[in-house]
């Protein structure tokens, strides 16, 4: 950015009070920084302060691969030295140094460094090696051959019942890396790794927020980047699964899929589109390749084609793991940009930046060429790179694979890869991996996914119906996974390769059941997108556990099965055989207020944990007081628009709807974007519905839209329904349901549309 457009920015700034965003920048102000010694202590925020340690004094000011930025506006802090001790105190923390010590001892209970801070008017501790039973967890890398609740493989993560938490950039990643730093490559290029100057030296985070999550999570944000946002297309239903699939075999699935009225964006093509590795080289070669299967595959670029015009998006899978064998397609021109001996196997080394660019140009940019949309990068059979000491394979790749994306500027960057380690949620989306298809392990994912925003990470991807199966298809099992995958981050359903698992939903005697959970995930696109959206500006994901919202009631950590769906929906999926009745009871745990059961129309009060019966037609999921739901009508895919919006309107006295729009594949979201607030206020009798002026803009952005407002448990017919600023509409009472509909014509986008409705 030009000198003078920084400086028309904060004029601007100063004018009409919009905020300056500064670059990730990982020098912290000199204001914010305390050295003594052997140590350094940077406040960056009044809860949040790095702690140093070097015995060469060599400190790092570059990025890390968990820490991005530490240019923040300056805290108000204190310091002072007495009786042989530094005191460092911000609003929330005292921090305590013995001068001149190592910040490491053995004694508890006069520990060299120290930091109190108060969590529920009650003084609680830290100091280097304090165990902490309460931390809330994060996540792990991957579900592979999990059956049932495995809790214990997850790591810690950023939030804890003891009010406390630590990032230890050199604590061991359990694939045995460390977070390292970037080499401060800067331009049109990606960073690359590179190793601390002092080995020896502590790198540590305290992150002191008490039970205050959210602000830890933002914060986390701001110091390790923000939570991008995925393509809008990501939010619909993928198809996938582990089969040997011809050309013809997916063309086929595709039209029965949309012949059978199933909406749909994504297909995944599995890791037999491409001819197996070089026979008997290494173990698991026939994993690794990079050419298509002209057998399976006779006209790649025309299949991709067809997908496109067919209104999908596509990824292949890939498993880079064991170099690049010479019957590759493009082997000549990638051996010679190496200096390859021709006929030799080139080696993977991902982490050497000559490889990367010559492989990606010579590799992957042909496939790009011809329309594949992103990658899927599975398992790698090599946990640290062996080239480059204590780097983990899974999060370079994805570092580099993320940011080759963007520097293409061919649409918003995207893949789709395993977890990596702290600092991942940069690189969207993960998949979990090969779990059992068992009730059990149904019941571990709404926790398992809920539980991944204590470390930022927001979109897990599930093998919906599960992974690995014994016996037959259940027709209830894979059922209620979709119905929890409406209410996940992304919606794909997948298996291994076994001819006995069936994905195929319209192959089930239940078919129309799969399919009704399918369309209603798309009606939900424009909440879902909008909380998406909501994620990156705040670091929240879309499924939170419902201590967010309820640090202080113990039921919020007890009732694991249900989570907050972005800020208005409760989602309690049932994750448990109704053993062939048809229909079963679910424990949920309703939070103070009141709460609409969507499936039955039945307004519920809170602060109670009730019994609710669920027939398989219904999913169990609840509107908060004064909520305003944005929907789509039926629509078949992502690519176009609808010109109508519905609004439901949930009873209560007061509710507010930031709706969230862009152009949906284009990293210009960051500011080209749209937001409209949407309101609903009832003083008495009067309740008034109001479409504020729409602020912002983006390319292609509708000019006008059509409304349906839906005002939810009404018990009786309005006495009236009054249109104000020149708008009018018509109205029906539909008594059975207890809803009334108020529809409005096509409306300008920058006009206030407002409605009154008197009981």
């Amino acid at each position: 950015m030009k000198r003078r457009e920084m400086l028309l920015i904060i004029l601007l700034s100063s004018i009409f009070g919009l905020p300056v965003f500064a670059q990730n920048n990982p020098h912290a102000n000199p204001s914010a920084i305390v050295i003594s010694g052997n140590m350094r202590f940077t406040v960056l925020m009044p809860e949040l302060i790095r702690i140093e340690y070097s015995a060469q004094k060599k400190f790092e000011d570059r990025a890390s691969f968990v820490v991005i930025n530490r240019n923040l506006p300056v805290p108000a802090f204190t310091q002072r030295e007495e009786d042989g001790y530094l005191y460092i105190t911000t609003q929330k923390l005292e921090l305590r140094y013995k001068i001149g010590s190592h910040p490491v001892n053995s004694d508890p209970c006069n520990p060299n460094l120290q930091i109190a801070l108060q969590v529920n008017d009650e003084e609680i501790v830290w100091y280097p090696g304090k165990k902490d039973p309460y931390n809330l967890k994060g996540t792990t890398r991957t579900l592979d051959m999990a059956e049932g609740d495995v809790r214990s493989w997850l790591e810690d993560g950023l939030v804890s019942r003891s009010g406390w938490a630590i990032i230890d950039e050199k604590q061991p990643r359990k694939d045995g890396s460390l977070s390292l730093m970037f080499d401060g490559t800067t331009g049109e290029d990606i960073e690359w790794v590179a190793q601390r100057t002092d080995p020896n030296s502590l790198d540590w985070y305290f992150l002191g927020y008490g039970h205050n999550y959210k602000k830890a999570l933002g914060d986390f944000t701001k110091i390790a980047g923000k939570m991008p946002l995925p393509p809008l297309y990501v939010f619909g239903y993928w198809y996938s699964k582990y089969q040997r699939y011809t050309e013809q075999d997916m063309r086929d699935i595709v039209n029965e899929i949309q012949t059978r009225d199933i909406p749909m964006d994504v297909l995944v093509i599995d890791m037999d589109w491409h001819k197996n590795g070089k026979t008997g080289s290494t173990a698991n070669t026939e994993w690794t390749g990079w050419s298509w299967n002209k057998e399976l595959f006779p006209d790649p670029a025309g299949f991709l084609s067809w997908l496109h015009s067919k209104n999908l998006n596509t990824t292949l899978n890939l498993h880079p793991a064991d170099g690049v064998f010479p019957q590759e397609d493009n082997y000549g021109l990638l051996a010679a940009d190496l200096g390859v001996t021709n006929g030799q196997t080139i080696p993977w080394n991902i982490e050497n930046k000559q490889f990367y660019e010559a492989f990606f140009n010579r590799i992957l940019r042909p496939h790009e060429d011809i329309g594949v949309d992103f990658w899927w990068l599975d398992w790698q059979q090599w946990m640290i790179a062996r080239n480059e000491p204590n780097l983990g394979n899974t999060f370079w790749l994805n570092h580099v694979f993320f940011n080759d994306k963007k520097l293409q500027n061919t649409g918003r960057p995207f893949i789709f890869h395993r977890w990596g380690g702290l600092g991942n949620h940069r690189y969207p989306i993960g998949f979990s991996g090969d779990a059992y298809a068992t009730f059990p392990s149904l019941a571990f994912q709404p926790y398992f996914t809920s539980t991944a925003s204590n470390v930022g990470y927001g979109y897990w991807s599930h093998d919906i119906g599960g992974h690995n199966q014994d016996g037959d298809n259940d027709p209830e099992l894979y059922l209620r996974w979709i119905q929890y995958g409406i209410f996940s981050p992304v919606l794909r359903t997948h298996a291994t390769a076994a001819s006995h698992i069936e994905r195929r939903i319209w192959m089930y005697p239940n078919f129309a059941q799969m399919r009704d959970a399918i369309q209603l995930r798309y009606s939900l696109i424009p909440y879902i997108y909008t909380f998406a959206r909501y994620s990156y500006d705040t670091g929240i994901g879309i499924c939170r556990p419902m201590y967010y919202d309820y640090p202080e009631q113990e039921e919020a950590y007890t009732y694991e099965g249900q989570y907050m769906f972005g800020n208005d929906i409760l989602a309690a999926p049932i994750t448990h055989s109704d053993n062939g009745t048809n229909s079963t009871d679910q424990t949920v745990w309703l939070p103070d207020g009141k709460w609409y059961e969507v499936s039955t129309g039945e307004v519920l009060n809170g602060n109670q944990v009730t019994i609710r019966n669920f027939t398989r037609d219904q999913i169990p999921y609840y509107y908060r007081e004064g909520a305003i739901i944005p929907l789509y009508p039926k629509i078949s895919h992502l690519k176009t628009r609808p010109n109508k919006l519905i609004l439901q309107f949930t009873p209560g006295n007061m509710g507010e709807l930031n709706y969230y729009e862009d152009e949906g594949n284009s990293s210009n979201y960051e500011t080209e974007h749209t937001f409209t607030r949407i309101s609903q206020v009832t003083n008495g009798n009067i309740t008034t519905c109001t479409i504020h002026p729409r602020t912002g803009s983006f390319a292609g952005m509708p000019s006008e839209r059509a409304y349906q407002l839906e005002l939810l448990a009404r018990e009786e017919a309005p006495v009236s329904v009054q249109f104000t600023s020149g708008v009018s509409g018509e109205y029906q009472y539909i008594a059975a349901e207890k809803k009334l509909v108020i529809l409005l014509p096509l409306q300008s986008c920058n006009s206030t549309i407002t409605v009154e409705i008197q009981n």
